[in-house]
């Protein structure tokens, strides 16, 4: 399968990256990218094909990813519609709908809207993904080889659980840095030096991460395992129920929900 990118941002780039470590040649690659610098810097190092314009970048393509900012996204698409035959087209443009898209394709439906995170740039991200109906199980076969090569995948069958998506996990690793800054600046007010502090935090996640990832038990009763009854985590642990955190933390997914509604809205007015 031949793909190519329009726009060579950060993500269009862990994307190629994912794929040419899954021994995609860099021969089905193209990247349509109309900044000059971009296209230097993805030449050299990914080693595919750039190109500036549209219709240069479709020859012999069978996926088109489209990897714009939300903004630019319907001007883009409307330059693509022309140009279509057969393409599946996936977007990666946060908040934009399928419908929306496909609308500015001029009706074409063989759309998936994905929903990538930021650690996709270190292949470790999780993506939603949502297929119109008009996708047939081969296409979305395709989009899910694309994102896989980036971390793990999600399908949803509505499209409107996509605004959950972004709240959880497209949101989510600024919550993880979130924390993580709170437990550097305690461990370093408590003596730790800094390159202390961050060590132990960040290894803490990973290793919490780990253990639930690979254990098929309740994040709660592995809580309760390392909650030993008068011992420091249970003090620790009731001191953020005191302060309402998982409820703060609760509160801030479903606001981070609306407002993944709201810019579905908002951008699709175009």
């Amino acid at each position: 399968m031949n793909i190519t990118f329009v726009g060579g941002g950060n993500m269009a780039r862990a994307l190629i990256g994912g794929l040419l470590q899954r021994d995609y040649s860099p021969g089905q690659i193209r990247v349509v990218e109309i900044n000059a610098e971009t296209r230097s810097k993805i030449k050299h190092e990914c080693d595919v094909e750039t190109v500036a314009e549209l219709a240069e970048g479709l020859s012999n393509s069978d996926v088109i990813v489209l990897a714009v900012k939300p903004q630019q996204l319907s001007v883009v698409a409307r330059e693509l519609a022309p140009l279509l035959n057969k393409h599946l087209v996936i977007s990666i443009a946060a908040g934009i709908r399928a419908k929306d898209i496909s609308r500015w394709l001029a009706g074409y439906s063989r759309v998936v809207r994905a929903m990538p995170n930021t650690p996709a740039v270190v292949r470790a991200g999780v993506t939603g993904l949502y297929a119109m109906p008009r996708v047939s199980n081969e296409e979305k076969h395709r989009a899910e080889a694309i994102l896989a090569a980036v971390g793990t995948v999600l399908w949803v069958e509505s499209e409107e659980l996509l605004d959950a998506v972004t709240a959880v996990s497209g949101s989510g690793p600024a919550y993880v840095f979130y924390f993580l800054e709170a437990m550097q600046k305690a461990g370093h007010e408590l003596g730790l030096d800094a390159a202390q502090a961050r060590r132990l935090s960040i290894d803490t996640f990973l290793g919490a991460a780990g253990l639930a990832g690979q254990s098929d038990e309740n994040v709660s009763l592995l809580r309760a395992r390392v909650t030993s009854p008068d011992g420091t985590t249970e003090r620790a642990i009731r001191s953020l129920e005191n302060e309402g955190v998982k409820n703060a933390i609760g509160r801030a997914i479903h606001v981070a929900y609306q407002r993944s509604h709201e810019m579905g809205d908002e951008f699709g007015k175009t």
